[in-house]
């Protein structure tokens, strides 16, 4: 427990400090984990953006060829 006295404040503050956080390792295979769930919205997502990218690049050849 920690104990702290400001200005005008005059009470305690607890802090409790609990090294139960995951790990990097562990965030990062839980979000690869998680992610599997998403393959068709990723994959959807993916298509969507080469069909922008194509038709981007189309639309730059139409107007400068």
């Amino acid at each position: 427990m920690i104990e702290q006295s400001i200005e005008n404040f005059e009470g305690t503050k607890n802090i409790i400090v609990d090294g139960g956080g995951s790990s990097d390792v562990e965030a990062g295979i839980e979000f690869i984990y998680h992610m599997r769930e998403h393959l068709v919205d990723i994959a959807i997502a993916t298509i969507y953006g080469l069909v922008v990218y194509a038709l981007v690049l189309y639309i730059n050849k139409k107007i400068k060829g």
